[in-house]
């Protein structure tokens, strides 16, 4: 294999929104990076069946919690979960961040930047979404537009949304930072599975992984796990690291449906366009488009079956809330955490608050959906098993960038943070964070002898 006979300077397992971004940044700054991803890596189709393989393929991209008949779901594809979700930014929980001794602020200046982050323009905002806006506000809740992450340029009217994939490319995805590392150069290996990470002493020196049925070993300098909240744990685990992968989150949620016979939902409608942030309580609430099949499996698993066909007549809204810590994963990456008493009340007080947004819009027959979860984090927690600079602690060369990092569960999707995650990492291992730091003490040392020559002359 090719790949066996080249040097690195680091290697990094997995592709979502952390991983892809160490492995942009690195490239861009020259250095040699190989990414192995357990996942495909072929062109984004936007079908179902795409979908299905690598979002929801039982025991693999769907993981079924038995307590409660819950169905988390995670993407196993070049991009992780970010090929698949809806586009909506969420803010940094720098706060919290903050206790930790991580600050990116900067490296959220620079995503901005970067990246196509943004209100929806007018034409794009869909008369289900501003209906269910229209409704909430009259109710006096604080509902606004969202920020998405979208080519708002490249949408046209007509266009389905990326719920399987994005073909037209207007919903970015950490696929896309991916393209781009591997244009400069990263060698990006698909249907790699790692299994765990090599070791000299206390030193990480490389990992060992199957791909297409054959074992092996490649070695680097540095070693990044962005295998997500499930998957990188799992691995530290085969490591003798059993203190990972309890007590953490999975961001819980139902759906909440109602009918209207006067607003015809359209193919473009843009799920999570807009929405209300409780942060003191733990909810947040948004309006939910969703397409023909996978409102289906939403309606069929709690057995409306006469509303089976009423699809382009259904107003839905999507309750997520900030679950408790608790629960453990198995060696195998099984999920084993059951949602708590206080888990269900915000649950069904987010309930109670859509039913009567709904109500208020005009929707009949309301009734709500079984629970599922997302991007599960807190399985490997910066201040207890990683340090601010994201590296394992008692390891050298070792880090994790993914949401198993988060140390606090706050409930909203964490693309964003992982993004700037993944830029404050890589300036860390090119030694630009520090450089920084340097250049700025130089700059506190030469301002401090100019003001004593100042005074002095004085």
């Amino acid at each position: 294999m090719n790949f066996l006979n080249q040097k690195y300077d680091a290697i990094i397992v997995g592709t979502g929104p952390g991983g892809a971004s160490v492995a942009k940044d690195l490239a861009n700054k020259g250095k040699r990076v190989l990414v192995l991803e357990w996942g495909p890596g072929k062109p984004v189709t936007g079908k179902l069946w795409q979908y299905i393989k690598e979002q929801c393929w039982p025991g693999k991209g769907m993981l079924i919690v038995w307590r409660n008949l819950l169905g988390m779901v995670r993407g196993i594809t070049t991009g992780g979960s970010s090929l698949f979700y809806y586009g909506t930014c969420f803010p940094v929980p720098h706060k919290m961040l903050a206790k930790y001794g991580v600050d990116v602020t900067k490296e959220e200046a620079e995503t901005r930047k970067e990246l196509p982050i943004g209100i929806l323009k007018k034409e794009m905002l869909t008369p289900m979404a501003a209906r269910i806006m229209e409704s909430a506000k009259s109710l006096g809740y604080n509902w606004k537009q969202l920020e998405k992450f979208m080519y708002q340029d490249k949408w046209r009217p007509g266009f389905q949304f990326g719920y399987y994939g994005d073909p037209h490319g207007v919903k970015w995805s950490a696929k896309m930072y991916m393209d781009e590392a591997v244009k400069k150069g990263a060698v990006l290996l698909n249907y790699a599975r790692v299994k765990t990470v090599i070791l000299e002493g206390r030193k990480a020196t490389g990992v060992e992984f199957r791909m297409k049925g054959e074992k092996y070993k490649v070695f680097a300098p540095e070693i990044i796990l962005s295998a997500g909240g499930i998957g990188t744990p799992v691995i530290l685990r085969q490591m003798g690291l059993k203190d990972v992968g309890k007590n953490f989150f999975y961001d819980p949620l139902i759906t909440v449906c109602g009918k209207v016979k006067d607003l015809p939902k359209r193919k473009d409608e843009i799920p999570m366009t807009a929405g209300c942030l409780f942060p003191e309580e733990g909810i947040v609430m948004t309006d939910m488009a969703l397409p023909t099949a996978i409102d289906k499996v939403f309606t069929a698993q709690v057995f409306r079956i006469w509303r089976l066909f009423e699809t382009k007549k259904t107003l839905r809204i999507m309750i997520k809330v900030r679950d408790d810590l608790a629960g453990h994963l198995t060696d195998g990456g099984g999920v084993r955490k059951a949602l708590t008493d206080d888990d269900r009340v915000k649950l069904m007080k987010g309930y109670a608050m859509a039913k009567a947004i709904l109500e208020k819009a005009g929707a009949k027959g309301i009734y709500k959906t079984w629970y599922l979860a997302a991007h599960p984090g807190g399985t490997v927690k910066l201040g207890e098993h990683v340090d601010s600079d994201l590296k394992m602690k008692n390891f050298e060369n070792l880090y994790v960038c993914d949401c198993s990092v988060i140390p606090e569960p706050w409930g909203l999707p964490p693309a964003l943070t992982l993004i700037c995650l993944g830029k404050r990492l890589a300036k860390h291992l090119t030694g630009e964070k520090n450089a920084v730091i340097k250049t700025s003490v130089s700059v506190k040392k030469a301002s401090s002898k100019i003001k004593k020559k100042a005074r002095a002359r004085r």
